[in-house]
């Protein structure tokens, strides 16, 4: 029964970055993204932005704070990205369009830039990404997944040994939403609940709550993030 309901919340996960043009209610979106290459292993090195070190962001929901330590010490790309989006103010209003508790704790998950636009309703989120503004291209950033076997993180690849993860679904972790592409994650990204350990190697950990977990145990489907910045670590951050 256990694994059925991993089962389901996994392909929930997923299905919350559809692929534009395929209905929010989607539960296995079409994949329409260009086929990677297999040469995909530790070629993000120097992908920017980038945390090279510790770094911790102050998120405000329903008034109260949550501090996140972001680690870009094992996961440098993700937290890059996550802290470069919180210094542009991406996150600042931008709503929670899924918390899932029933039938166990699992996610609660936000960051769909697409809440901006108020004539989007929060049933309506879940697909979007950060396009740059200066560019008018989408950032996509790589799967990104630190073993313990290995010096640095591996790049665009799922399915690794869930032993040799370092980063793992601990409760309070924050991680990245993707679509079924590995290399999909852009904005989207979710607290974990409870442990899962299940998605350890196919999603990435970037970092945890230090405080507020029971602000995060809180929030509820609809809450917005009134405020987020970085309070510690921006000299960290490489653009």
């Amino acid at each position: 029964m256990q694994r059925s309901w991993q089962v389901l919340w996994a392909v929930l996960l997923v299905g919350s970055l559809a692929i534009a043009g395929c209905s929010p209610q989607s539960k296995t979106p079409e994949d329409t993204t260009t086929p990677e290459t297999t040469a995909t292993i530790n070629t993000f090195a120097d992908y920017t932005p980038r945390l090279e070190g510790m770094a911790k962001v102050e998120m405000i929901v329903d008034g109260k704070p949550i501090i996140i330590e972001l680690n870009g010490e094992d996961a440098p790309v993700t937290a890059g990205n996550f802290a470069d989006l919180v210094e542009r103010g991406v996150y600042d209003g931008l709503a929670f369009h899924r918390v899932i508790r029933d039938p166990e704790p699992f996610v609660a998950q936000g960051g769909d830039p697409m809440g901006k636009d108020a004539s989007v309703p929060v049933s309506g989120l879940g697909r979007g990404g950060y396009t740059d503004p200066e560019t008018g291209v989408r950032r996509d950033v790589p799967l990104e997944i630190k073993l313990s076997s290995q010096e640095v993180p591996v790049y665009g690849r799922a399915q690794l040994n869930p032993s040799e993860v370092v980063l793992k679904h601990e409760k309070g972790a924050i991680a990245m939403a993707r679509s079924q592409a590995p290399n999909s994650a852009s904005a989207q990204f979710y607290f974990s609940l409870a442990e899962h350990g299940f998605l350890d190697g196919n999603y990435a950990v970037f970092g945890k709550v230090v405080e507020g977990m029971d602000v995060v145990d809180g929030i509820q489907m609809g809450d917005r993030i009134e405020s987020a910045k970085l309070i510690e670590g921006a000299e960290n951050l490489v653009k």
